[in-house]
């Protein structure tokens, strides 16, 4: 068996230099792109889902170089007996696990926009506030999502674990495909009302502030109950994408990394998306497939593979998968309406 290729305890280090990144990133994005606000426009956009993308992929990169230069000389390896073909082999199964676990994880990022454009609709958040709104839900989503990746790693130690994990998977990609879709309501949500019932809200917006002052009382306005909302859904949704991406990897940095940039890159592809979303209705049947493929490779596949399905194979399925529903999408959003007789 591999030990454990990135050991927390020797890779502290990294999680903490990669976190810094990440803030210093968020830093200059709403410090100094962001400092106005103002309403996104597509080629802006355009430019900041390029830039994400471009950026995870060169991580990508260098993390497969790095793992070629390491596994060679890692001491557990050689211990285990691995040759260096053997290295070679796994540092390109992992370069793969990471830009499968992105793809995965960007993916199904485009579930939260759907429910990002019915909220900000409900709470009728002008456009140019919503790039803040969205800044400080991915600082809570990243919070959540780091709870829940050190939470899956211990409990993936457990083999029934991952097969509650995967049938958890499968039925939620049955959900997808066959239930019928249930309108949001932000007013019944249990955070919302307790936010409610603890703190003054404000009827109208005052700016892009998410407390105000008034007659001495300190009251939240429509914005951070929009924010708590957000963030209540996305811990919805990370129950189903952690599980997802554990499926094609065991490694937590794999998990953390790829997990972190496809978050990253959801508010830009939010402006990008939100105006065409409607043309995108065969997606959520493609985001249903790939649950259900996710779930059966966690609880079947990788087994009756010999240990582990093979991540090219993973990747091809899901990037087809997702290409397939997209291409139908548009297709049929093209498609002239049948003339009435």
């Amino acid at each position: 068996m591999t030990p454990a290729l990135f050991p927390f305890a020797e890779y502290w280090w990294f999680y903490a230099v990669f976190t810094l990144g990440v803030l210093g990133l968020l830093a200059l994005d709403l410090g100094v792109f962001h400092r106005e606000a103002h309403e996104v426009s597509f080629k802006e956009a355009l430019t900041w889902t390029c830039v994400w993308v471009t950026l995870a992929l060169v991580f990508c990169w260098g993390f497969w170089q790095y793992a070629h230069w390491k596994f060679p000389q890692d001491p557990r390896l050689i211990a285990s007996g691995m040759t260096a073909a053997g290295a070679a082999a796994l540092a390109d199964r992992v370069g793969l696990e990471f830009l499968t676990g992105f793809v995965i994880e960007y993916s199904l990022s485009v579930d939260n926009i759907f429910v990002f454009v019915v909220v900000f609709g409900f709470f009728a958040i002008p456009p140019k506030y919503q790039h803040r709104v969205l800044f400080y839900g991915i600082i809570g989503a990243l919070g959540f999502r780091i709870l829940f990746i050190a939470l899956g790693s211990v409990l993936m130690q457990w083999e029934w674990v991952i097969w509650v994990f995967g049938g958890f998977l499968i039925l939620t990609g049955i959900k997808i495909l066959f239930a019928p879709e249930k309108p949001l309501d932000p007013e019944r949500n249990i955070l919302i009302r307790l936010l409610r019932r603890f703190v003054a809200v404000t009827p109208t917006l005052h700016g892009d502030r998410f407390f105000v002052r008034h007659a001495g009382v300190l009251q939240a306005t429509p914005l951070l109950v929009c924010l708590v909302f957000l963030e209540a859904t996305d811990i919805v949704f990370a129950i189903d994408s952690v599980p997802a991406i554990f499926a094609i990897t065991s490694e937590p940095l794999i998990v953390f990394t790829s997990n972190v940039f496809a978050i990253l890159g959801l508010r830009s592809l939010f402006f990008l998306l939100a105006g065409a979303m409607h043309r995108f209705r065969y997606l959520k049947y493609g985001l249903g497939l790939i649950l259900i493929f996710v779930g059966l490779k966690m609880a079947w596949l990788n087994e009756a593979a010999g240990g582990k399905f093979p991540v090219v194979w993973s990747l091809g399925i899901i990037a087809g998968i997702l290409t397939t529903t997209v291409v139908a999408s548009l297709v049929m959003s093209r498609a002239p309406a049948p003339a009435r007789s």
